[in-house]
């Protein structure tokens, strides 16, 4: 981000707009790499892979969020409902070997979890 740090947007705002008002990608950032339509939570941190500094944090409000798969912890996704450390692990695993999480659905691909799992989690969770 050309000015990283924290910034305020309104309920509803997407990482593009997050991106937006940290001044805009710097060069070489890959903004393939994210959801630009993504709706934000608050407190969620944007990692905008490329030049060091390229983060922003985005807060709409005081309260909590959705847990977001492409940036969460272990122990934050041990916390879901029919996730215990094994599926958290799994979780992590997949992320780094295939990238971030474009949709919730792609929870699917994770082994050990299926429509049922993903149907108790799918409101808890954000790509």
């Amino acid at each position: 981000m050309a000015r990283p740090g924290l910034v305020e947007l309104p309920g509803g705002a997407r990482v593009a707009d997050a991106i937006s008002a940290a001044g805009g990608s710097m060069p070489g950032a890959d903004l393939a790499a994210l959801n630009l339509a993504a709706t934000l939570v608050d407190g969620e941190q944007v990692l905008l892979p490329g030049p060091a500094g390229s983060e922003v944090v985005a807060s709409e409000s005081d309260e909590g969020g959705p847990i977001s798969l492409s940036r969460a912890a272990v122990e934050e996704l041990d916390q879901l409902p029919g996730i215990g450390p094994v599926i958290a692990q799994r979780i992590v695993d997949y992320r780094e070997a295939n990238g971030p999480f474009q949709t919730v659905e792609d929870l699917l691909l994770v082994p050990g979890i299926g429509e049922a799992k993903l149907a108790s989690i799918r409101d808890l969770v954000v790509p």
